[in-house]
C-alpha cells in the first residue's frame, strides 16, 4: 500500500473526533478539502485572531463553504478577537451576511457580545468558545451550559491528557471539548498576554500580534530567545487523545501557514487517528509532518508524567523547515541544501524578527546536497551561516488535486452577500448614579495602608496561605488570571473561606470564575481587567451572570474609554497607575532566571516573577494614567485601579510616560 492509497483507505469514524483545518487563504482551504480534514476554520478580512492571514471575503467564503457543505465538511468561521464598542454594529452585520450568504456551521468567539449579536441575527449555526475566553479549569463548563447557543468549548494549548480528561469528566451532554494537536505555541496563555500591545498598540487579542515573544532577549551577557517556542505536535499521541469521548475535535493551528503545510499536517493526522495501530501507517504520518514546514515539535505537557519545557534555547525556532545556510563570497552566495528543492519552492533567508529578512523563489530543481546560488542587492548579504528556511511549496501532486477542487468553484459564482440592514439593539444604560472609589491592589496586606479611605485588594493564589479580612467594606479579594484543573479546589476553598470570614468584595479575572460563588445578591463581584471586556454587549452579559460591575481592558485608547460608561449596563472601573504584565505564562525557559531584569533587541527591560502555577512577566515601567483621572471621571468612571507588585532586590522601575495605548489606540 502506497502512502496515497492509506490516505485515501483512512475512512472516518462515526465516534471518532473531526480533524479541524486552518485556511488563511483560498489555496489552503482548497488543501485542507484535498487531503480529507472533516472541517477548516477561516477567518474574514475584520475581526480575526489571525489578520496577519490573508483571509476571506465573504462571497469568496460563501463560494468555498458551498464546496465544502457538497463535500459533507463544515466550515467554523472565527470571529474571535476583543470587540471595541463602536464595532458592535459592524460586527453585526458582518454576522448577519455570513449567516445569509455563507450559512457557516459555527462560529469561534472570545467576545461575550457575540452571544448577543448571535441572537439578535438569527445565526443559525452553533457558538464554539475560542481558546482566548480563557476556559481553563472543569468547573467552568458547569456554568457555560448555561448559555445555550455554547456546543463546544476550546481548551488552552497548556493542558495535559489527564487535565483534558478531567474536564472531559465535567463536560455535560449539551457540550463537547475541542483541543489543539499541532501548530504554533504561544508562550503565554492564550487570552493573557499584552506584549505585543504594550509595544505599539497591535494587540494580540486583535490578532494583530507582532510576536515579540520569538525576538532575541538578553540576560547577564547571554543572549538567546528566551520565550519562543517550539511548535506543538502531539503526533503519535493522537490515539490517546481520540478516546476521550467528550472531545469531539482535534485542532491543527495554522491560519498563516500555505497549502503544503495545511495538505500534509490533515493527510498525517487522519493517518494518526484512523490507523494508529498499523505501523507503516504511522511512519508515512510523521514523515508527512516532517514534511510539512513547521518548527521542530514538542508534545508539552500532554503526558503529565513526561513534560516537555517547548522554550528550548538548544533548537531553532524560525517558522518553517531549516534547510541550510548562507555561504560563499558577496557575489557567488549560495545554500546546500539538506533537502531536494523544487520550482516555485520559496525560502526564507533569516529569521522574521530579523529587519533585513529575504524571501526567495526557487526558479528551478536543485537536489539534496546541490547547489542553489542566491542574489542579494548590493551591501545586503547575510553574513555566512544565517539560516535558510522552507516556508512554502506547491507539489505537483497536491496542486493538481485543489486545482480540480478549484474549478468546481465555478458552479457557485452566483453567490454574493449584498449589504445587510442589520440593526443592533444595545442594553439599556445604567442609571445608578453611586460613587467615586479607588482601589490599592497589592500581593498581601503588607504594605496597604488600611486608613487612607480607599479600598483595599489583596490577589489570590494557588499557593495563598491566609486569608485575611479587614475592614468588610473596603477589604476585596482578587482572584488569579489563570487557574488551572488542579488548582480548582484549592481557589474554590479559599473563596469559601473569604465568604465565611464575612468578605463580599471580589474581582473575578474570567467570567467563568463566577461558579465559585453561591447565587448571593448581597455579593459585590466585578468583573476583572483580565476578562477584557471592551463594549457594553459583553457587560450586559456580565450583568445577567449577576456582576455589579466591570473594570474594563486595559489595552484601550482615549476614544474608547471616553465613550464606553455612557452606554454600560453596570459601573465601570479601570486601571489608572500600576504594573500590568506583559504576560502571564505556564512556563519559563530553564536559564532564565527569574525576579531578574532581561533586556529587549530594542532596550526595554522586564522580569518575571512565579505567583501561584504561573510566571508573570512585567514590564520595568508602570502603566500611568494618574494625570488622565480627571477625564475618566468626567466620562463616568466609579472605580480607579491602582495595582502594586514587590519589586525583585535589583530592579527599579524606569520612568516613561506609561500611557500605553491612550494616545494612539487600540488597533
Amino acid at each position: 500500500m502506497n502512502d496515497q492509497s492509506i490516505i485515501n483507505n483512512s475512512q472516518d469514524h462515526p465516534l471518532r473526533p473531526e480533524i479541524l483545518a486552518p485556511a488563511g487563504g483560498k489555496k489552503a482551504f482548497l488543501a485542507a478539502l484535498a487531503a480529507g480534514a472533516d472541517a477548516v476554520y477561516c477567518g474574514l478580512k475584520n475581526f480575526s485572531a489571525r489578520m496577519a492571514a490573508e483571509n476571506f471575503s465573504i462571497d469568496e467564503l460563501g463560494r468555498l463553504t458551498h464546496l465544502a457543505h457538497d463535500q459533507g465538511k463544515k466550515v467554523y468561521i472565527p470571529i474571535n478577537t476583543m470587540i471595541k464598542s463602536d464595532e458592535l454594529a459592524p460586527a453585526g452585520r458582518l454576522l448577519d451576511q455570513l449567516n445569509r450568504c455563507v450559512a457557516p456551521d459555527a462560529l469561534i468567539v472570545q467576545d461575550l457580545a457575540m452571544l448577543s449579536l448571535a441572537r439578535q441575527t438569527g445565526f443559525g449555526g452553533e457558538i464554539h468558545l475560542s481558546t482566548l475566553a480563557n476556559i481553563t479549569f472543569p468547573a467552568a463548563l458547569e456554568l457555560v451550559k448555561k448559555f445555550p447557543e455554547i456546543k463546544r468549548v476550546v481548551l488552552p494549548r497548556e493542558l495535559s491528557i489527564d487535565e483534558v480528561k478531567m474536564a472531559a469528566a465535567a463536560c455535560p451532554p449539551e457540550l463537547s471539548l475541542e483541543i489543539f494537536i499541532h501548530g504554533a505555541l504561544c508562550y503565554a496563555v492564550s487570552g493573557r498576554c499584552y506584549w505585543s500591545s504594550y509595544m505599539g498598540g497591535k494587540s494580540g487579542l486583535r490578532g494583530r500580534c507582532v510576536q515579540p515573544c520569538r525576538r532575541m532577549y538578553t540576560q547577564d551577557n547571554r543572549k538567546n530567545r528566551f520565550f519562543s517556542c517550539q511548535d506543538l505536535s502531539i503526533d503519535v499521541l493522537t490515539k490517546i487523545a481520540a478516546k476521550v469521548p467528550q472531545v469531539s475535535s482535534l485542532k491543527i493551528e495554522g491560519r498563516k501557514k500555505g497549502a503544503h503545510y495545511v495538505y500534509y499536517t490533515v493527510s498525517a493526522y487522519r493517518l494518526l487517528r484512523d490507523h494508529f495501530d498499523d505501523p507503516k501507517a504511522k511512519k508515512t504520518a510523521l514523515s508527512f509532518l516532517d514534511y510539512a514546514l513547521g518548527r521542530k515539535g514538542t508534545h508539552y505537557n500532554f503526558l503529565s508524567q513526561r513534560p516537555q519545557n517547548p522554550v528550548d534555547l538548544n533548537e531553532q525556532t524560525g517558522s518553517g523547515l531549516m534547510v541550510g545556510s548562507v555561504k560563499g563570497e558577496r557575489a557567488k552566495s549560495y545554500v546546500v541544501p539538506r533537502e531536494a528543492l523544487y520550482a516555485n519552492d520559496m525560502l526564507r533567508i533569516g529569521y522574521e524578527d530579523d529587519a533585513w529578512h529575504t524571501t526567495v523563489r526557487v526558479s528551478k530543481y536543485v537536489p539534496k546536497k546541490g547547489r542553489l546560488f542566491l542574489k542579494f542587492a548590493p551591501r545586503r548579504k547575510p553574513q555566512n551561516n544565517t539560516p535558510v528556511f522552507l516556508i512554502d511549496r506547491r507539489g505537483p501532486e497536491v496542486e493538481k488535486e485543489m486545482c480540480v477542487l478549484e474549478n468546481q468553484l465555478d458552479n457557485y459564482s452566483g453567490i454574493k452577500s449584498g449589504e445587510s440592514s442589520f440593526r443592533i439593539i444595545l442594553p439599556p444604560k445604567n442609571t445608578q448614579k453611586g460613587f467615586l472609589q479607588e482601589m490599592r491592589v497589592n500581593r498581601s496586606m503588607q504594605g496597604l495602608k488600611q486608613n487612607t479611605g480607599d479600598q483595599v485588594g489583596v490577589w489570590l493564589a494557588s499557593d495563598t496561605q491566609r486569608i485575611v479580612v479587614g475592614d468588610r467594606k473596603r477589604s476585596w479579594y482578587w482572584l488569579p488570571p489563570v487557574i488551572w484543573p488542579d488548582d480548582q479546589e484549592k481557589i474554590r476553598s479559599l473563596v469559601k473561606e473569604a465568604l465565611k470570614k464575612g468578605c463580599r468584595n471580589f474581582v473575578l479575572n474570567s467570567p467563568w470564575q463566577r461558579v465559585f460563588f453561591p447565587k448571593d445578591k448581597n455579593l459585590n463581584l466585578w468583573a476583572g481587567p483580565f476578562c477584557n471586556i471592551s463594549n457594553e454587549l459583553a457587560i450586559a452579559q456580565l450583568a445577567g451572570m449577576q456582576f455589579k460591575g466591570v473594570i474594563v481592558s486595559p489595552e484601550q485608547g482615549k476614544a474608547d474609554y471616553s465613550g464606553l460608561p455612557s452606554k454600560s449596563p453596570l459601573p465601570l472601573g479601570i486601571v489608572v497607575s500600576g504594573n500590568w504584565p506583559l504576560c502571564v505564562s505556564r512556563i519559563i525557559a530553564d536559564d532564565l532566571n527569574t525576579a531578574q531584569l532581561f533586556n529587549s533587541p530594542k532596550g526595554e527591560q522586564a522580569w518575571a516573577r512565579r505567583y501561584g502555577s504561573d510566571f508573570w512577566v512585567f514590564p520595568n515601567w508602570q502603566v500611568e494614567l494618574t494625570s488622565k483621572k480627571d477625564a475618566l471621571i468626567k466620562a463616568g468612571y466609579k472605580m480607579l485601579v491602582h495595582l502594586s507588585e514587590p519589586l525583585p532586590k535589583k530592579v527599579k522601575l524606569k520612568q516613561r510616560p506609561g500611557l500605553w495605548n491612550w494616545e494612539i489606540g487600540l488597533k
